[in-house]
């Protein structure tokens, strides 16, 4: 194979996932206008419906433009070897391939971000803001930036510097240390994110005591599951949209509440999103998807130390000398068939996860409680209660709302 043909992969690649997201997004607009479902008719009135319809088509024709320079963007960098030019802007500067590496990433990541910016902000200034969604100030969103893009050159960065670095060291056998870097990575990062990174972009303030602290230690007695750390996040700073999730294990797990969903729901509504919660826990989903994510990076980790070393990755994309930077991105792009099929198996099996927290809820608390807060959230949210079912097959981590209320009810 010659890296001429490499190149034309890529872009076939490229091309038949856009094809596909886009073939998917127009089957899923033609049924924005269905009629709700009998089980669904007390989410919407008229007026809100006719929000709902607005948001969702004012989002796809959004997303359609915003794609289309995307993918327009992305062939034109490589049909004029932009990973080329920034490559040689890297080399121009050091010749250590670590800092080669680091310079390289870092050219692309702040080019990304700054050409992005204007549909980042226009998405939340325009389109969020216009159905009342925004609550995020020009100084939170700039902050935000900021610290996403320090803790990328932190984080990513020194990782990426390692993996360089064993690369050099151990050739072939780099993968193994990679994949040991990595676990260590996500296992902290599932512990501790709560209380390191949470923090550097929101207020966390523990739940005070009261009746609905109450009724979430009796239930969690009642079901035999140790809950201290109940936390309540101001997601407010940012958005009106209501969420709320589990993190960490042991001694380290937690509950973190947003301020939009307690204001949103009644307290039995919270209880049973608690339950739903804990159902994951206790039906070991949190350990099965952390140890799933951690044997999927080795196995593409294995993949990627088998063809990094391979000059035509470079070449494929206009880079003569082979560079385990360049190969990385290269590979990144043809691997990707293979992460969309990963991808798949995992949404199915987290909509099946989804069920059966849901099946938890219902036996060791209420059904209609987690029924009425699944409703508000997806009313409060303008959320899809039509979807195409081949979308929600590709993109859907979770079942629909029909999907869900059906499956409480019976």
């Amino acid at each position: 194979m010659t890296a001429q043909t490499l190149f034309y992969i890529i872009i076939g690649i490229i091309l038949v996932n856009f094809i596909i997201d886009k073939v998917l997004d127009a089957l899923n607009a033609k049924h924005y206008d269905d009629t709700i479902p009998e089980e669904l008719n007390d989410v919407y009135d008229e007026t809100e419906y006719k929000k709902s319809q607005d948001y969702k088509k004012t989002n796809y024709k959004f997303g359609i433009f915003s794609s289309a320079f995307s993918i327009l963007l992305t062939l034109g960098f490589l049909f004029l070897d932009g990973f080329e030019y920034v490559d040689n802007i890297a080399r121009s500067y050091t010749e250590n391939p670590i800092g080669i590496a680091l310079i390289f990433f870092g050219v692309i990541m702040i080019g990304s971000d700054l050409i992005s910016l204007p549909f980042s902000v226009y998405k939340t200034f325009v389109i969020e803001e216009k159905f009342g969604f925004n609550k995020t100030t020009t100084k939170t969103y700039i902050l935000d930036k900021i610290k996403g893009l320090l803790m990328s050159a932190i984080l990513g960065g020194g990782i990426l510097a390692l993996i360089i670095w064993f690369y050099q060291q151990t050739g072939e056998q780099f993968w193994l240390y990679a994949w040991a870097i990595v676990t260590v990575f996500t296992i902290f990062m599932n512990l501790f994110y709560a209380k390191l990174i949470v923090p550097l972009f929101n207020k966390q303030t523990p739940l005070e005591d009261g009746s609905l602290r109450e009724k979430i230690s009796e239930y969690a007695q009642s079901v035999g599951f140790s809950l201290k750390n109940i936390f309540i996040i101001d997601g407010s700073k940012r958005s009106t949209k209501a969420n709320a999730y589990f993190s960490g294990f042991g001694s380290e797990k937690r509950i973190t509440l947003y301020d939009t969903l307690v204001n949103d729901l009644e307290e039995e509504e919270i209880v049973a999103v608690l339950a739903h919660e804990v159902g994951h826990y206790k039906r070991k989903h949190i350990i099965f998807n952390l140890v799933s994510s951690i044997v999927l990076t080795g196995i593409m980790l294995f993949i990627l130390s088998v063809f990094i070393s391979n000059p035509l990755l470079s070449n494929a994309l206009g880079v003569e000398i082979s560079s385990f930077h360049v190969g990385l991105i290269a590979f990144g792009m043809l691997y990707s068939p293979i992460s969309e099929i990963i991808g798949l198996a995992m949404n199915y099996i987290s909509r099946k996860f989804e069920y059966q927290a849901d099946d938890y809820a219902k036996t060791t608390y209420e059904a209609e409680p987690l029924i009425t807060s699944l409703k508000k959230l997806s009313k409060n949210s303008l959320s899809n209660l039509t979807p195409h079912p081949s979308y929600v097959w590709m993109h859907y981590s979770h079942p629909t709302l029909l999907q869900r209320v059906r499956n409480l009810k019976s």
